[in-house]
């Protein structure tokens, strides 16, 4: 009678034991759930019927803009009017014009804007005829009062959207068109009246001009596949992936942060959002296997700008860059493989680096998603692949970025789970035209400054200034450009900070004989890289609020682990082949193999760099072997062979030196550190 109680309280106690390791490990699974709604936070969720009213109106906007494109083109000042004054109404709804409004329900002078915004539009696209003539040379004082009330609500909306750094930009141009003719030197112009000057501005070369053309052309629609992948689950699955493929390693989540970053930047149109996106789910992860909070968020800051110079989209800033240059999108985006490329490689060995030197893990396999399941879902790669497939078979833009969607939407029908029925497919079109208020406001600020340039011709000026400062030297343009780009960048987002100075610096550089696509190229990835530069670092700022570290603190780990970023644009303009641009290379008269060199020794130069700023080369360096690896460096991203030849040899020494030490040191070891990779 006692063994059988015995043996009744044994097994009593081992199911009890194996119910809680099931319940300790249900604890410990990671949730790989993206919230598709973080970069919506800031927006207000408006309740019962005027809620659902919004909601259509936004699927309605995403609606309007596909038929219109694919299938039903309109003027284009019509199109381009209807786009920012549907976003702008949404947009005045939605995001709340002070710290304290109402978070559900908009205020009266919401609905007071956007009744202007709707009456504003409305006398462009019932007159658009006989405006297209006179706005900007003989205007009437409707025209006036018109373009004027147009210019105040798009500053607004701006300002709502994106902060204060970018209208308070806008108002300085917009005094300095009124201020030319008591300013000194290049900065005089004869000035001009402000009908004149608001009638110019509220056209096709100002607030309808390049940056509207591209938000309502690619970016919406770019957007809308963006919440079509996350609504399908794609989104989801490249986060999985992610995990699957690296989460294991040592410092894992570091290194799915990169790979997930570079993958949803596919979807997101900005550095900020990025971080927000992967980062509250990476974040964690990363101080979890024992990262530091502000290294954690920096790592995610750094791998979410690059998700900005990825392609196939790199953002909403290649689009303009292609209208802008007249240079294919196909030939940008092939432009930005090895470059992005050498981007991600420096992140990844800036985090590996620290995982060896902390002795980090990863996450372990159980944890994990099954590498097996993940593989068996490869498919969910699909809408990317046709994007990218259409793209380099020489398909439009628009053309490839709507099949796109409609591969993402059939691919959701492969799962249950996931299946996009009205419901879902109505929440993916809302979601992409509440997503885009931010990029449309800030587009159609830059349209302002760029009008000005126009009007003014203080773009011209500028490149003047510039030439007579750098003289005959290129590498002093470029730097001075490099530092304009950063200034200018700073609290705006990308879009608009390349925008405004590809306006001002670009065309000095192309009149010192440097080519469109590199010196486009060149003011792009330093208006994308200004997220992560001190002072102002929008994506630091993001990241770290998830992380609890701080921002400023957060900001210069940013930059100097994004210390790639600084050098890979000096590396393509004396490399260009790494560009692999067809013109670039009949007009070097570089082959496919010098493509090959370049990108290896590129890449053995940036492990180098990264070496040097951890302080870590197949173990701990001291500093002169850290002053030696950086040189290296710079002799291996150069363009000739003997420096690279010598670079090599550096790299080569160190290496045999400290085996050397190593041997020679009996000490007893260290526990050893994971190996993977």
């Amino acid at each position: 009678m006692t063994e059988e109680k015995n043996k009744k309280t044994s097994i009593e106690e081992e199911e009890t034991k194996n119910m809680a390791s099931a319940e300790q490990k249900e604890k410990a699974k990671i949730n790989f759930d993206v919230d598709d709604e973080i970069e919506l936070k800031a927006q207000r969720k408006p309740e019962g019927w005027l809620g659902k009213v919004i909601a259509l109106m936004a699927a309605l906007t995403a609606l309007f803009h596909i038929a219109s494109l694919v299938f039903y083109p309109l003027d284009p000042w019509v199109f381009r009017t209807i786009h920012v004054v549907t976003l702008s109404v949404l947009g005045f709804l939605l995001l709340p014009g002070w710290t304290k409004a109402c978070k559900t329900n908009p205020h009266w002078s919401d609905w007071l804007l956007a009744g202007a915004t709707i009456v504003v539009g409305l006398y462009i696209i019932m007159n658009h005829k006989v405006l297209m003539f006179r706005m900007g040379v003989m205007p009437t004082d409707m025209d006036f009062y018109v373009a004027l009330a147009g210019t105040i609500l798009v500053l607004e909306i701006a300002r709502r959207a994106s902060g204060w750094a970018l209208p308070i930009l806008s108002m300085v141009f917009i005094a300095y068109a009124f201020l030319g003719p008591y300013l000194p030197g290049i900065l005089e112009h004869r000035g001009y009246s402000p009908e004149r000057f608001f009638t110019y501005i509220y056209g096709l070369d100002g607030i309808f001009s390049v940056p509207i053309s591209i938000s309502s052309k690619y970016i919406i629609l770019f957007i809308i596949f963006s919440s079509f992948l996350t609504v399908s689950g794609v989104g989801k699955y490249f986060v999985q992936w992610a995990f699957s493929v690296s989460g294991h390693l040592r410092g894992g989540p570091a290194k799915v942060a990169i790979l997930a970053s570079a993958l949803m930047g596919t979807m997101n149109g900005t550095s900020a959002g990025n971080a927000v996106a992967t980062g509250s789910l990476t974040i964690p992860l990363m101080k979890r296997v024992g990262y530091s909070p502000r290294f954690s968020a920096a790592t995610e800051a750094v791998a979410s700008t690059g998700g900005q110079i990825m392609p196939p989209i790199m953002g909403a800033g290649v689009f303009i860059m292609a209208e802008m240059t007249g240079i294919p999108y196909q030939t940008l985006m092939i432009a930005g493989i090895i470059p992005a490329l050498l981007y991600f490689a420096s992140t990844y060995f800036m985090v590996d680096k620290e995982a060896s030197k902390l002795g980090l893990y990863g996450v372990p396999r159980d944890q994990l998603p099954a590498i097996g399941e993940v593989m068996k879902r490869s498919y969910m790669f699909f809408p990317v692949l046709i994007l990218f497939g259409m793209l380099m078979m020489g398909q439009s833009v628009i053309k490839s970025g709507f099949y796109a969607i409609l591969a993402a939407l059939a691919i959701s029908w492969l799962n249950k789970d996931s299946r996009m029925g009205f419901a879902k497919t109505f929440r993916a079109l809302e979601m992409g035209a509440k997503g885009t208020i931010q990029l449309m406001a800030v587009c159609a600020a830059a349209g302002i400054i760029m009008g000005v340039i126009a009007l003014t011709g203080i773009g011209l000026k500028f490149s003047s200034l510039l030439l007579g400062i750098a003289g005959t030297s290129q590498f002093l343009a470029l730097f001075f450009a490099m530092l304009i780009a950063i200034v200018l960048g700073m609290g705006m987002p990308t879009t608009a900070a390349y925008a405004v100075a590809a306006s001002v610096v670009a065309p000095g550089l192309i009149q010192m004989g440097i080519q469109p696509l590199l010196a486009h190229f060149f003011v792009f990835y330093f208006a994308c890289v200004s997220a992560i530069t001190p002072p102002v670092e929008l994506a630091s700022y993001a990241a770290s609020a998830i992380s609890g570290s701080d921002p400023m603190k957060t900001g210069y780990t940013s930059f100097r682990l994004g210390i790639a970023a600084y050098i890979v644009p000096f590396m393509f303009f004396y490399a260009p082949e790494i560009l692999m641009n067809k013109e670039l290379m009949e007009l070097f008269g570089y082959t496919y193999v010098d493509v090959a060199l370049r990108a290896a020794t590129a890449m053995l130069g940036i492990f180098a760099l990264s070496s040097a700023i951890q302080g870590w080369y197949f173990g701990s360096v001291s500093p002169w072997k850290r002053v030696l690896l950086f040189a290296a460096a710079l002799l291996l991203v150069t363009h000739h062979t003997w420096l690279d030849i010598i670079g090599f040899t550096i790299l080569g020494a160190l290496l045999a030196l400290g085996y050397m030490n190593k041997k020679g040191d009996h000490k007893p070891d260290k526990p050893a550190v994971p190996t993977g990779t």
